[in-house]
């Protein structure tokens, strides 16, 4: 893939993945194949502002013109699709959540028209809610789990239930049955490590940003599922402070350590509902991605597979739905 366009080879689609902190721009075949990306800092929290900037509105477009819009002018046939945050209360308009179960043709039937003057409509795909006595929404994940489907379909398989894990800053595990994400499940694991070990007393001893520490991580696992664990992660993680007092692990050591710990906590929480043999699959940052097989693997369970880069193979899939292309 590169930025530029092969001018024999005109996108049928371009596919947006419009977050917090940024914008990723797809084009695509008239056979789903990616033949160009793009990538700018203007996620919704980050539109750019100029003198024609008069409302949020121009600053949704301004960024896509800067980032495609020699794209958009020059192929004016194309389908125009996103997913993520610029489906938000927060973003150019919100597309309101699909309640589940859901699958590509329920997104593709709840899609929201944003009229551009002068340039092709987007398409804005939903989130999804779960309802319940304690609501759970995604934005922006449906699109990942729906490229993880086409990937899989790509390849002839169609497992009739899966369980598809999202890392991230808030990470989701949702179950999949015969193409529909039935349930899902958000572990705030992300945030609350950025939390505790920048604005804790626990990030005092702490030396951030040096070489992953394996045997550090490795530990954090061992105690998150061992008897030491049964009480939860907060009876856990005051000992990131105690060990390095007792000089057993070094200030680089101590962020691996809480990384394992918390994210031993959560997959040790979902072990019970993993023991069914339902297959999992692990879609995101790959090095991320890495450290929760590590943390299934702890647990006895098969090592998963690993995916990335699937959310433009998701936009295809619920445009192929929404009859876009």
């Amino acid at each position: 893939m590169s930025a530029e366009l092969n001018q024999g080879d005109p996108p049928a689609l371009i596919a947006l993945d419009w977050g917090t902190s940024s914008l990723r721009a797809y084009a695509m075949g008239a056979d789903g194949a990616v033949l160009a990306t793009r990538r700018s800092e203007h996620g919704v929290m980050h539109l750019p502002t100029g003198p024609n900037v008069h409302s949020p509105a121009d600053a949704f477009e301004l960024a896509l013109q800067l980032l495609c819009g020699d794209w958009l002018a020059a192929h004016p046939q194309a389908t125009l699709i996103a997913c993520g945050m610029v489906g938000s209360a927060q973003g150019w308009r919100e597309a309101p959540y699909r309640p589940l179960p859901s699958r590509e043709a329920d997104l593709a039937d709840a899609v929201t028209l944003i009229e551009r003057p002068g340039g092709q409509a987007l398409h804005v795909v939903p989130g999804l809610l779960q309802a319940g006595e304690l609501p759970n929404v995604m934005r922006g994940e449906e699109t990942q789990i729906m490229g993880v489907l086409q990937s899989w379909s790509d390849e002839g398989r169609a497992p009739s239930r899966l369980l598809v894990g999202l890392p991230g800053t808030h990470t989701k595990w949702a179950w999949v049955e015969d193409g529909a994400v039935t349930r899902f499940e958000t572990f705030m694991t992300g945030e609350v490590y950025a939390a505790l070990s920048q604005h804790t007393i626990l990030g005092r001893t702490m030396v951030l940003g040096g070489e992953h520490d394996e045997p550090a991580f490795a530990r954090g696992l061992r105690v998150a599922r061992s008897p030491l664990g049964v009480l939860g992660v907060l009876s856990t993680v005051f000992s990131v402070r105690t060990l390095g007092l007792t000089h057993q692990l070094t200030g680089g050591a101590q962020s691996d350590y809480l990384s394992g710990l918390l994210i031993g906590h959560e997959v040790a929480a979902l072990a019970p509902a993993l023991q069914d043999g339902t297959e999992v699959v692990l879609c995101g940052e790959p090095v991320l991605c890495m450290r929760y097989a590590s943390a299934l693997e702890a647990q006895g369970l098969p090592t998963p597979e690993i995916r990335s880069g699937v959310t433009p193979l998701g936009l295809w899939r619920i445009a192929q739905a929404a009859e876009l292309v």
